[in-house]
């Protein structure tokens, strides 16, 4: 029986398929690397792979395109039959409920999967990605905690671990233990992805704009070559600059690795939104970006999460298509009526969200602004990091600002200052 690098059982594979899944779960977990050729090449040598398949899907489904999910769709259909062990059975439910839009279940059953299975990295890095999509800071740190005394520095794939947790961390607000273990993640493999973004977000949430510059770009840059992370960590670079006020450097990073190359993946096309309305808050001529982003956002289609579809009003507000503006607030209030988990998210957070970035555009900065104060302090039920959905803040301080409601902008400013005092010159910089 073939087993990967903890033991378990790999259903269906042969020793050189294993190899090669090996090979694509190591670059899944760096989130760099052409991991799909390899795990593609092991389902050619053993089609009863099912790990195989269910690697597959992961890499496809997540935050991907529609023709690049139905890729996921097919992997799960060709391995949902095949004789699996209880651990490989759990993934395929996870699989399926996410094909359902049910994230809960997902996580929930590759929570279980990691309590059977603590060595089972996909399931604890796939179950942290189901906790992002929910918002759900909390499991994003005790998924992996509850691991971590499991693991040692001398195992395979510690670095993967290290990096889980420091976001995790990262997002309950544990900024130096996050950055400790994020940094020793990096040492060890300096091509992790995930782990190089886990210390970005310490330094972003910090407000350690010249720290994120020289991070990203100086004291480690081999996070670069063949990132398929690579977009987010360069979006992140960017907000560095834009808190250093280099604009010019953000506009080139967007021309260039952020969204030079086009292309219709939801979190790219979420994160290249949320970079341009981030420039256009701070007065920025975007010229006329926001074009081609919004043909992209509508060729894809709306209603599958309320997260996304709050960027796609960006880009519809920010390339003034009145129409997709009014189409996407009919699909939010559809949506309220739909199957799956988005549901829940529309109803929470993205109908007020989506309705206060249309109103922003329309000039009616009071409705935006009592949708925003409405939802901005439960805003991670419908899912995203901390430093994504600061970009609503962002919103309402501006509109607080061309509102002429000084004390509501005296009052945003000033959290701001008291949650991030590294960054108060840049954060008073926003009143001039």
């Amino acid at each position: 029986m073939v087993k990967d690098h903890h033991g378990h059982q790999l259903s269906g594979a042969s020793a050189a398929a294993g190899e090669l899944y090996q090979k694509a779960l190591t670059a899944q977990h760096c989130y760099a690397g052409d991991g799909f050729t390899a795990v593609q090449a092991a389902i050619e040598d053993s089609p009863d792979f099912v790990m195989a398949h269910a690697l597959k899907a992961y890499m496809t489904l997540l935050g991907s395109n529609s023709a690049t999910a139905m890729l996921g769709v097919e992997a799960f259909h060709a391995a949902k039959d095949l004789a699996a062990d209880t651990r490989e059975q759990g993934h395929l439910a996870a699989i399926g409920a996410l094909l359902q839009g049910e994230i809960r279940t997902a996580a929930r059953v590759l929570e279980d999967v990691a309590l059977a299975h603590p060595h089972d990295v996909l399931a604890l890095q796939v179950g942290q990605t189901m906790d992002f999509l929910l918002g759900d800071a909390r499991m994003k740190r005790d998924r992996i905690g509850r691991v971590r005394p499991l693991w040692s520095r001398d195992m395979p794939d510690w670095h993967a671990i290290l990096g889980l947790h420091a976001f995790g961390l990262e997002e309950c607000g544990q900024y130096e233990r996050a950055e400790e273990a994020g940094r020793e993640a990096v040492s060890l493999q300096p091509r992790n992805n995930w782990a190089q973004h886990a210390v970005a977000h310490v330094l972003v949430m910090q407000g350690r704009h010249a720290d994120g510059v020289r991070w990203m770009l100086h004291e480690n840059t081999a996070w670069q070559p063949e990132a398929t992370l690579g977009v987010h960590n360069w979006w992140h670079t960017a907000l560095f600059h834009l808190g250093l006020g280099e604009v010019d450097e953000v506009l080139k990073l967007y021309d260039g690795p952020v969204y030079g190359e086009t292309t219709t993946f939801a979190f790219d096309m979420a994160d290249a939104a949320a970079l341009l309305w981030r420039l256009q808050l701070m007065g920025v001529d975007v010229g006329d970006r926001w074009t081609t982003l919004a043909d992209n956002f509508a060729s894809e289609g709306h209603g599958k999460s309320a997260f996304v579809d709050t960027h796609a009003m960006m880009a519809y507000v920010g390339a003034g298509r009145e129409p997709e503006q009014a189409g996407l607030l009919e699909t939010q209030r559809q949506a309220l009526e739909g199957a799956g988990d988005n549901a829940m998210f529309v109803r929470d957070v993205g109908l007020a969200t989506v309705g206060a970035i249309h109103a922003f555009g329309q000039g009616d900065d009071g409705r935006a602004i009592d949708l925003l104060r409405a939802v901005r302090n439960r805003a991670g039920r419908f899912g995203g990091s901390h430093a994504q959905r600061d970009v609503l803040d962002l919103t309402l301080i501006a509109a607080a600002r061309r509102a002429g409601e000084t004390a509501l902008e005296r009052a945003l400013l000033a959290e701001r200052e008291e949650a991030m005092p590294l960054a108060r010159e840049a954060i008073r910089a926003l009143a001039a």
